[in-house]
């Protein structure tokens, strides 16, 4: 078996059977083709079938040279789970990363925006232009429904849902969830569909896509972050701040505010709550206050 060959078979077991997204499957090949990329560069005729532990591990090594401890962990559990679909599939029996340990990475916690900054970013848009009243929408949309950027780009004219007062996200692994969206937020969107939306000369395809750049197609993922960095550049935000950044903040926002956890886990997305109990971590005071208000014994 070559080495393109199993990666084609993977990448289709990892969309069908698995249902990742596309970005989780670029991220799963990019790791697997620098596993390839190093046997070629070595002149390896190993395969997938035989390649050895002491091979796979000589090239973690290597290739942990020049990257961090959590690119390293990444790297690892995609080739570990690309020779676990290989034993799956009865052309090994062995994994060679068995006795490959992880580096230990600690809790990393995500970076948020007071609620200033983000009216202060926001405030700075230059609405005097078109896509200035689409950014603001944008902005407003990212932080008060904490949707990932995917689940931005992608959202549609048939996603919105204000008289019920939700939106329709379809998230990771073509997973859909109703999200609440305030008032404000809704009429800012209605302002953009009618007097900036309207006038694009939108391409086919794309009709029922929400936010469109100037030549009337989906925007880019690297579209919104070009939108938020330039954003914070003139709002005069030192921090350095993604799309994700605002999705922290509104899960960070609302648990200061007492929102239920398993409320926030929803309207994320989170398989799991342990993902979403990583906002527990990020305000102390915010805890404290908690416990000085519930306890019976403070």
């Amino acid at each position: 078996m070559k080495w393109n060959h199993a990666l084609k078979d993977y990448q289709l077991y990892l969309k069908i059977e698995r249902g990742l997204s596309e970005n989780s499957l670029d991220g799963y090949t990019r790791d697997i083709n620098k596993l390839i990329q190093y046997l070629d560069e070595n002149t390896d005729a190993s395969s997938p079938i035989n390649i050895s532990f002491e091979k796979v591990q000589r090239f973690i090594y290597e290739a942990s040279k020049s990257i961090e401890a959590r690119s390293q962990a990444r790297l690892i559990s995609s080739l570990r789970s690309f020779f676990d679909y290989l034993i799956f599939e009865n052309y090994r029996t062995d994994n060679p990363t068995d006795l490959i340990e992880s580096p230990k990475l600690g809790r990393k916690l995500p970076d948020t925006l007071a609620i200033e900054d983000i009216d202060t970013l926001i405030q700075s848009i230059d609405l005097s232009k078109p896509q200035g009243e689409r950014n603001r929408t944008i902005l407003e949309t990212l932080y008060s429904c904490g949707l990932r950027v995917t689940e931005l780009i992608t959202l549609q004219l048939s996603d919105l849902f204000f008289e019920e007062g939700f939106i329709r996200v379809i998230g990771k692994g073509d997973k859909q969830r109703f999200v609440p969206i305030n008032q404000q937020t809704q009429k800012y969107i209605q302002f953009y569909i009618e007097n900036i939306r309207k006038l694009i000369d939108v391409k086919k395809g794309f009709e029922d896509t929400l936010f469109l750049n100037r030549r009337g197609k989906q925007l880019t993922r690297n579209m919104i972050f070009t939108i938020v960095k330039n954003t914070a550049v003139s709002a005069g935000i030192k921090k350095k701040i993604s799309p994700h950044t605002f999705r922290h903040s509104f899960a960070t926002h609302l648990l200061e505010r007492g929102a239920d956890l398993r409320a926030i886990q929803q309207m994320l997305g989170h398989e799991s709550i342990t993902t979403t109990e990583i906002y527990m971590h990020l305000d102390r005071s915010h805890l404290q206050n908690v416990m000085e208000q519930y306890h019976p014994r403070s």
